[in-house]
């Protein structure tokens, strides 16, 4: 929304959700329009519509025992209105990568309203015989997750499908972590009808490229791991990411024949949730590049993401070309225009993003600069 545009009333709750569900492209425009906050939104939309399908699954289940029933569908309420805000985070996070730009309520806005067939449809966990219509009709919010891309988040067309496709695994991901943690309450008062998902075999993506579901399940692993960690570095007041100065040592003064000309680091969170940065200009006559090295840290479950998306993208027109694919396990992505101007990044070890990127000779004197910062030396730094 622009500064003089009119200000945009929101419609009433089931308006709202018949707008969605029925006319989404209309509708997403508006939603980008409206003036909100976060906590408006969780308010007045989330903490209601999250409630259907908490609320059916207590009723459904109840068969099963009340203590049972209501234990695990208030978790799984919980555990909703913290998924929608951390699927948000992802949505954001990822913009650049997706040539998108950073917004957090617009982020949170995409990832409410996308949820509302799922949530709509979990009216059909009343009949466990007809959960399996909720699931398929909750995959309707991956079209709308599709669509609202594009507007809210100002994707490109073109990267409007990958954005999404990575946001979902993300979802994925962020569901078998759920399952994980709402499992072991439900097992207390179910007798074991419930066990954490075991996750096996691949599923394909249209388009190329497929879904390691065994590497998938590792990642969630990871993920509650560094959960765990997160909160012991929050009591003790400590940061889970290595120290911005030992990454910046990490930075060589020159690379061939280009000169480090400028160097900075930077702790990019506390309490074990961020990580740390370091950064380093290189100049060689007119041709310059920055080299970076970013530890995510506790975050970096979210990375693992990449070893189970093994997703190979090609691109090539007359002005250059970009690519994705992995390498020994390692997530590459790698990009060149014709003018000289590049880009190259290898993830290592689901932790450390080393990216360089600027005006140069070839793509070459940009793998050189992240061979550079030394992978085994990064692999040690993980263990």
């Amino acid at each position: 929304m622009n500064p003089g545009d009119p200000v945009v009333a929101p419609p009433s709750l089931v308006d709202r959700v018949k707008n969605i569900l029925i006319t989404p492209k209309e509708e997403w425009p508006r939603i980008e329009a409206e003036p909100a906050t976060i906590g408006g939104i969780y308010t007045s939309y989330v903490l209601i519509l999250a409630a259907i399908p908490a609320i059916a699954f207590a009723i459904g289940m109840h068969g099963f025992g009340v203590a049972f029933a209501l234990s695990t569908a208030i978790t799984q309420y919980v555990m909703s209105l913290v998924g929608v805000f951390v699927i948000s985070l992802i949505i954001d996070w990822l913009a650049p990568t997706f040539g998108a730009v950073k917004n957090p309520l617009n982020a949170f806005k995409v990832a409410a309203y996308s949820y509302t067939a799922s949530w709509v449809a979990g009216i059909f966990l009343i009949l466990p015989a007809l959960s399996v219509l909720a699931l398929l009709a909750g995959l309707y919010s991956l079209y709308l997750l599709y669509l609202g891309l594009p507007v809210l988040m100002k994707a490109p067309a073109d990267k409007a499908v990958s954005y999404t496709v990575v946001v979902v695994i993300a979802g994925i991901v962020l569901a078998v972590v759920i399952a994980a943690v709402t499992a072991p309450i439900a097992g207390l008062f179910g007798g074991g009808l419930y066990s954490t998902p075991t996750l096996t075999g691949k599923v394909d993506i249209p388009g190329g490229g497929s879904v390691d579901l065994g590497k998938l399940e590792q990642a969630a692993k990871q993920m509650e791991a560094n959960a765990k960690q997160m909160e012991l570095a929050a009591k003790t007041g400590t940061s889970a990411g290595i120290a911005p100065a030992a990454l910046q040592g990490l930075l060589p003064e020159t690379i061939g024949s280009y000169r480090r000309t400028s160097i900075e680091s930077q702790s990019m969170g506390a309490a074990g949730v961020g990580g740390s940065q370091a950064e380093a200009r290189y100049e060689a006559g007119d041709n310059n590049f920055r080299l970076s090295v970013t530890d995510m840290a506790a975050m970096g479950g979210l990375a693992a993401m990449g070893a189970a998306l093994n997703v190979q993208s090609s691109k090539q027109t007359e002005d250059g070309y970009e690519k994705t694919n992995t390498i020994d396990g390692r997530l590459v992505n790698e990009k060149w225009h014709n003018d000289g101007n590049g880009e190259f990044g290898m993830l290592v070890k689901n932790r450390f993003m080393v990216q360089a990127e600027g005006k140069v000779a070839s793509i070459d004197e940009l793998k050189g600069a992240v061979a550079a910062i030394g992978v085994g030396k990064l692999e040690s730094m993980a263990n």
